[in-house]
């Protein structure tokens, strides 16, 4: 058997975090969203802090990181309306979906 290299796609994962009021929106990728939670959460991310967004309100998993950054890219271009009819279709109370992310086998 040949030793060698084997490199393996990482789970890119697209998300949006909001403060309390839900007026700010924060799009991020990651290749570990409870990580990258947990870093908003805790106040860890500068802009994010700065607005309190700590609630997770919509994600997106993607097979590897690069489809997930192509994907924010061009949400970011995207007019704000456009963005919450995206969360309101799967999470029309806009809660915090932090909670569920253990439980969901895409995200683990």
């Amino acid at each position: 058997m040949k030793a060698g290299i084997y490199i393996t796609a990482m789970k890119g994962y697209k998300y949006f975090i909001t403060n309390p009021t839900n007026k700010v929106l924060y799009i991020g990728v990651t290749n570990s969203l409870i990580r990258r939670i947990d870093e908003h959460k805790s106040g860890g991310a500068v802009f994010t802090a700065k607005y309190n967004c700590k609630k997770l309100v919509y994600y997106e998993v993607y097979p590897d990181i690069e489809q997930a950054i192509e994907r924010e890219t061009r949400l970011k271009r995207y007019k704000r309306e456009w963005k919450d009819n995206l969360v309101n279709k799967v999470n029309p109370n806009w809660e915090d979906l932090y909670r569920n992310l253990a439980s969901d086998p895409d995200v683990i």
